[in-house]
């Protein structure tokens, strides 16, 4: 690949970042709901009361409290199975510039909510700003894998993560007592994603279309070389379009691939179960248990300003997508996956002892926080962003909305089922609950070692044909170590 497609051109800065603003938006509403609590279920009381003349019951209060929380996981769901929906027909930047009303809307249901006493309009908001929230997981991986040059893919993809944890620990710092978490300012703290969606509005229409949107889908290729100029700041584009070319041959031969076929093509068996994986690997991991539910746990770990270890456990979390993003593209995808699923798994076992032995050692609350930021931070060098955009580099242009409208719902449900019933699960085991995780965490690493191929360096078209071959030939009957070699010419 010619010098010029691996710089970053400001461009492709400008591109990248006008997009990574709706993962930052994703993130900001993941972390918010938590530290105000205690201040909205009291909006929740008084309004009740206003209404009926009565205190609401505690169980009313934990049901409306979990739709508050959970809601936004199920507009999720919608939001990521209707990604497909727009992206072929809009194109991925308009698709993402569209998506911005729902932002607008959820904002202003959210921000308006206490001055009009309705918690439904809350709850709407939170359901509507999930639906946003499910589209950005697809659109922005999408957009940001289809602009950047094959060696720079994994450094750009991983952006998106960088801005999902980012916009969770503003949402954490925000949301102190202090800031915005407190009774008087709660609303205008739900309601600052305005802000997001503006920027991202004013951002985006200076981005170009995707190119391999504009050659593959549109058919238009003079427009896809003019805007491959401007992304790689070179005027010799001709093995990027001859790329593309090829994956537009390659689509010739294959029709327009729905989810349905996804599942029933031996062709495309094989990188979809991947995906989903992957996606599951992501969410099934124990991190929403930690993120959800992380005061809740400091606090029983006897650690005094529990608020301050959340924030603690926010920056260990950015540092270390910030890690993930220069070395992805040297260490390689299946690599940072397997040391991350591994690296959870010996510090859920770490957490596990030091809850179970905290009564009788008072410095476990130590290793506990030890743990915990340790399990965080190995989340982020693998399982939190590579299941993101690998699912880029899996499908040709084709099939690929349809992979990431099934990844997106995959990922949603387990995000929804882990956030609805850890609160259970924990009141059942106690502090054995992570050993669940630890099971879940080595079944994934195994997945993984035999199943994932290494995608660093490698075309979309490469990695789209070895599924194809491999399907061929029944992809079933490929031994480890036939995959584990799809990377091996493209180590660097």
């Amino acid at each position: 690949m010619e010098s010029g497609s691996k710089q970053m051109t400001a461009r492709l800065m400008l591109a990248v970042g006008g997009a990574v603003m709706g993962s930052l938006q994703f993130g900001y509403n993941t972390g918010v709901i938590n530290a105000p609590q205690e201040v909205i279920e009291s909006f929740y009381n008084l309004t009740w009361y206003d209404r009926y003349g009565e205190y609401i019951s505690r169980g009313t209060l934990t049901t409306l409290w979990s739709l508050s929380v959970s809601i936004f996981s199920i507009g999720g769901m919608i939001g990521a199975f209707s990604v497909g929906l727009f992206v072929n027909r809009f194109g991925r930047r308009n698709s993402m510039l569209m998506s911005n009303s729902l932002a607008f809307l959820a904002s202003v249901l959210m921000g308006f909510s206490k001055m009009a006493s309705s918690f439904e309009m809350l709850i709407l908001g939170r359901f509507i700003i999930g639906v946003y929230s499910g589209l950005t997981t697809g659109f922005v991986p999408m957009y940001v894998g289809e602009v950047s040059p094959t060696a720079l893919r994994g450094a750009m993809g991983t952006l998106h993560q960088l801005a999902v944890v980012v916009g969770i620990l503003i949402a954490q710092i925000f949301g102190m007592d202090l800031i915005m978490g407190n009774e008087s300012l709660w609303p205008l703290l739900l309601g600052f994603i305005f802000i997001f969606a503006l920027i991202q509005s004013i951002l985006l229409p200076f981005a170009p279309e995707s190119p391999r949107f504009l050659l593959i889908n549109r058919n238009e290729e003079n427009k896809a070389k003019s805007v491959l100029k401007k992304l790689r700041g070179t005027t010799d584009v001709s093995s990027d379009l001859q790329e593309m070319k090829e994956e537009s041959r390659q689509m010739m031969r294959e029709k327009k691939v729905t989810i349905l076929e996804l599942f029933r093509s031996p062709m495309y068996r094989q990188p979809i179960l991947i995906a989903i994986v992957l996606q599951l690997s992501q969410q099934l991991s124990g991190i929403n248990a930690v993120f959800y539910y992380s005061t809740k746990i400091f606090s029983k770990a006897g650690v005094k300003q529990p608020v301050y270890a959340t924030i603690g456990a926010g920056v260990v979390n950015t540092a270390f997508t910030v890690v993930s993003l220069f070395v992805v593209e040297r260490a390689g995808r299946r690599t940072l996956h397997l040391i991350g699923l591994a690296g959870m798994a010996g510090c859920a076992v770490l957490m596990t002892i030091a809850l179970a032995l905290l009564d009788q050692l008072d410095w476990m609350s130590y290793i506990s926080i030890i743990a915990i930021f340790g399990f965080v931070a190995f989340f982020e060098i693998g399982p939190g962003p590579i299941p993101w955009f690998i699912v880029a580099e899996l499908f040709s242009q084709g099939p690929r909305p349809s992979a990431f409208a099934v990844a997106g719902l995959a990922n949603w449900t387990s995000n929804f089922i882990v956030g609805m019933g850890f609160q259970y699960i924990e009141e059942l085991c106690k502090a054995y609950v992570f050993i669940i995780f630890v099971v879940l965490l080595i079944l994934f690493f195994i997945f993984t070692y035999f199943k994932v191929p290494e995608t660093k360096g490698r075309t979309f078209d490469e990695i789209a044909s070895e599924f194809r071959q491999g399907s061929a030939g029944q992809a079933d009957n490929k031994t480890p170590d036939e995959f584990h070699s799809l990377g091996a010419d493209s180590q660097v």
